[in-house]
């Protein structure tokens, strides 16, 4: 079984948020995906089977099956067509567990077409805000996630949170944004997700989904640029289309390997 890692979002090496890409030839247990996930230790393991048409994908973080990652899909196409399995002209479709996904390559730029998530206000949940140590002016929550706006992009870079404490709130991740402060970017933003086993995801393009239409309400424009603030760094391209969200971003394959035979034949 081929592997390979791939940092998406990024241009460079040693940037963006890494992700595993495992291409499997059958169905196989849900269990041994989650150890494979596990040995990986990475944010993100994407697997990717082949269909009648276009591919399954799944996405395991080390602890558990997510329902939608956008950095994961990004590496899996881009190893799609970089490993020659997909010609690179054509659309690649995903078949997940947010339904049918697509990517295309534009030029550089790799652009998923993702569901909209946009976050309803919301009574943050006992304890978010004392475990973040954070004072928002607007909480809300989008189909996966909590959703925090603060003042300053000062104070979601100065963010120190108590992550066993967030762990305990029942919830994926937790979103934090505010408008940029670098000219480059319109909003910035950090992810949370101690509970599924990410105290803080590097760069997360399914938060993107819900960061977008919401800057599109705050800024008017339905394209723009964000800048994920973590400790790697990365920029996610968005494009707002009704109730679907383009993100746009780049990959870098990191290496190439395949699982060894007991480890194909182990049980987890």
């Amino acid at each position: 079984m081929r592997c390979f890692q791939v940092n998406a979002f990024t241009s460079r090496p040693f940037a963006g948020n890494p992700a595993a890409v495992c291409l499997v030839d059958r169905v196989r247990e849900d269990a041994w995906l989650q150890a494979v996930a596990a040995e990986m230790n990475l944010s993100e393991t994407a697997y990717v089977r082949p269909l009648e048409q276009g591919y399954e994908l799944r996405w395991f973080t080390p602890a558990v099956e997510v329902d939608l990652c956008g950095h994961a899909t990004l590496a899996a196409a881009h190893t799609l067509w970089e490993a020659g399995i997909a010609p690179l002209d054509q659309t690649i479709e995903f078949d997940t567990r947010s339904g049918r996904l697509t990517a295309a390559r534009r030029g550089d730029q790799i652009e998923l077409d993702f569901p909209a998530t946009p976050p309803a206000a919301a009574d943050p949940p006992a304890g978010l805000l004392a475990a973040l140590g954070a004072a928002p002016t607007f909480v809300g929550k989008s189909r996966f996630d909590y959703f925090l706006v603060l003042q300053s992009a000062a104070e979601v870079r100065a963010l120190q949170p108590d992550f066993g404490r967030l762990a305990a709130i029942d919830v994926r991740g937790i979103i934090v944004t505010s408008a940029s402060d670098d000219p480059r970017f319109d909003f910035i933003s950090r992810f949370f997700a101690p509970g599924a086993g990410i105290n803080e995801d590097p760069v997360t393009g399914s938060a993107h989904c819900c960061l977008a239409p919401f800057w599109e309400s705050q800024l008017g424009r339905p394209a723009m640029t964000g800048y994920q603030a973590s400790a790697r760094g990365g920029v996610v391209r968005v494009q707002v289309a009704g109730d679907r969200v383009i993100l746009g971003g780049q990959g870098v394959t990191i290496w190439r390997g395949a699982l060894t035979d007991a480890t194909l034949g182990a049980r987890s």
